[in-house]
């Protein structure tokens, strides 16, 4: 049977690939520090396979076609498209574990979920930039899963939550001996494109943080229902933390790091559940 061995948080953000070098040495510090924290225990668990959790940023989808959410079903994905990213991440191809996707797959239709399907994704710098900052390139097989949260309508909090749990359970029925990893990437306030674009939104972020800490669910679903939309369109990455939340039993939240930086724009979070 699989084995859920480790379930961590990273942000991400287009301008960690295409401002690095004309960081500080403090930013770059602070978040070389941040992502190898992350890194370090992932890589020591030696996943066979990461399950993957973020938005496509109008790579894949656009709004005459916008699925709530899509697993990448097939063998391979291509590399992240952006300029900015073929300069740092080198891998054209990222390999699939089909097998695995496919058993979310059904695991999710029986349930009465009801995600999209793809053969073939194209991954953009919300997938790739937490695997090669982590120091996960080449990366192990993955599976993508594409949750939007990126334009309206999306998930509730509450269905990204059974959607963790599902996940969970999928992982656990899967018949192969494989070591799974979670990585939930996104999060945490940023707003891009708006009126308040490069706005930080601290005392949202650790609000967020201390309801992942606490772990009760109907607090965490109040909160974000009714705050989201008044803290910038970032925030909605919020989303991939709450399913990686649930699939960790909603316990065992570790911080690993907080930094709210201007220069990409992002209230940075990192953090690790302990799987229950």
């Amino acid at each position: 049977m699989a084995e859920l061995v480790g379930i961590f948080a990273a942000s991400h953000a287009p301008l960690v690939a295409r401002e690095w070098d004309n960081f500080t040495p403090e930013v770059r510090s602070g978040l070389v520090s941040a992502y190898d924290k992350v890194g370090t225990r992932l890589r020591a668990l030696k996943p066979d396979v990461v399950v993957e959790i973020a938005t496509d940023h109008w790579v894949n989808f656009f709004l005459n076609n916008l699925p709530a959410v899509c697993i990448g079903i097939g063998p391979e994905n291509e590399g992240p498209p952006e300029p900015f990213m073929r300069k740092v991440y080198k891998n054209p191809v990222i390999a699939n574990h089909a097998g695995l996707a496919k058993h979310i797959a059904d695991a999710a239709f029986a349930a009465d979920f009801e995600p999209a399907l793809s053969h073939r994704l194209t991954l953009d710098h919300g997938f790739c930039i937490p695997l090669w900052r982590a120091g996960l390139d080449p990366p192990p097989s993955i599976v993508p899963l594409l949750v939007n949260q990126i334009e309206p309508p999306m998930l509730s909090v509450r269905r990204c939550l059974e959607w963790g749990r599902l996940l969970r359970r999928a992982i656990a029925s899967y018949p192969e001996t494989l070591r799974v990893a979670i990585l939930a990437s996104g999060g945490l306030s940023h707003s891009i494109g708006e009126p308040t674009m490069g706005a930080i939104e601290i005392d949202f972020d650790r609000e967020s943080i201390a309801l992942f800490d606490r772990g009760a669910e109907q607090p965490m679903i109040d909160y974000f229902e009714a705050k989201l939309p008044t803290v910038g369109n970032g925030g909605h990455e919020v989303r991939s933390w709450c399913v990686a939340h649930a699939a960790a039993g909603s316990s065992g939240f570790e911080l690993l790091e907080y930094l709210p930086v201007p220069e990409v724009y992002v209230g940075c979070g990192f953090a690790a559940w302990r799987v229950q």
